[in-house]
């Protein structure tokens, strides 16, 4: 009986424990749990991108050697611009790195500490760290991808479209060969959210906070994806960008998963939630039809 309420506490103790996590990272010790994506390993941790901020970001690659340079994708987490960390998102860089690609996982700073623009110029120059520094990992920096989730796939998507961000440290948006957005927001203003009105409320120009306001038809290929039954990032946001891509003459494709709500969609990219979708398959499908 004593061993039995022993490994009750226990149990007991670990379950308050994990449920006390942040879901991504309770995600990506789930992940860690199920067999497969062996082909991937971490091969640069906490690498500092911005001395100022001390913003660091991880890399994963594939374990198997390759004789040329690697595609990458730069990973940008979401969490409401006030919430994640490169660490809690191993499961994405491990997916991707499993599929051959070099894959960056890059830290950003959140509210309190900054509001837009501050983690665009973050986002901005952990790919301009990429750009000027991957090859020296056996990435390919004629080669590079973006992604990210909610947040990150804001991040990324106006670094993709809005030419000033890189621009401010010497870069074109050109350098990027593709975007691959998970439920992001394209559309929100008014701010009617405490995320949106927080991070962006402040800002003297909310025109220039919008996405959808900088479409061109020369912009990296986009491909925008959501869930169905999204009630916190809803699916019109890529569906109003594609169109709009699309009616300036540009490259969009549109993906949406039936039964999916706003974090379903990136539990997917997991190995035990796969069943949900094809979000990982599709996504690299995107990338390697635009190598």
């Amino acid at each position: 009986m004593l061993t039995l309420a022993i490994l009750a506490l226990a149990v007991g103790g670990f379950l308050y424990w994990f449920l006390a996590q942040p879901g991504p990272r309770q995600l990506d010790m789930a992940n860690n749990v199920f067999p497969g994506d062996n082909d991937a390993e971490m091969i640069v941790h906490n690498q500092i991108y911005d001395e100022t901020s001390g913003l660091g970001l991880n890399i994963w690659a594939p374990k198997a050697a390759s004789e040329k340079p690697l595609p990458v994708v730069v990973f940008i987490y979401g969490g409401g611009w006030r919430a994640g960390s490169k660490d809690e998102y191993a499961f994405a860089g491990r997916a991707l790195a499993h599929r051959g690609y070099m894959t960056v996982l890059a830290d950003y700073r959140l509210y309190p500490e900054a509001r837009f623009p501050g983690f665009l110029e973050d986002s901005a120059k952990a790919v301009a760290w990429v750009h000027d520094n991957i090859a020296k990992s056996g990435g390919d920096p004629e080669s590079i991808f973006l992604s990210g989730q909610s947040a990150g796939a804001y991040n990324v998507m106006m670094l993709a479209l809005d030419r000033q961000w890189l621009g401010r440290l010497g870069k074109s948006p050109d350098l990027i060969k593709g975007v691959a957005a998970l439920a992001g927001p394209y559309d929100f203003y008014p701010f009617d959210s405490d995320s949106t009105k927080n991070s962006f409320g402040s800002y003297h120009d909310p025109k220039m906070t919008q996405p959808v306001n900088f479409v061109r038809p020369d912009a990296p290929p986009l491909w925008l994806s959501t869930g169905v039954d999204d009630t916190q990032v809803r699916p019109r946001n890529s569906k109003l960008l594609h169109m709009k891509i699309l009616e300036a003459g540009g490259d969009a494709e549109y993906a949406e998963y039936p039964d999916m709500g706003h974090l379903e969609i990136m539990m997917a990219v997991a190995k035990p939630f796969r069943y949900k979708g094809p979000v990982l398959d599709d996504m690299v499908a995107f990338f390697e039809s635009r190598k």
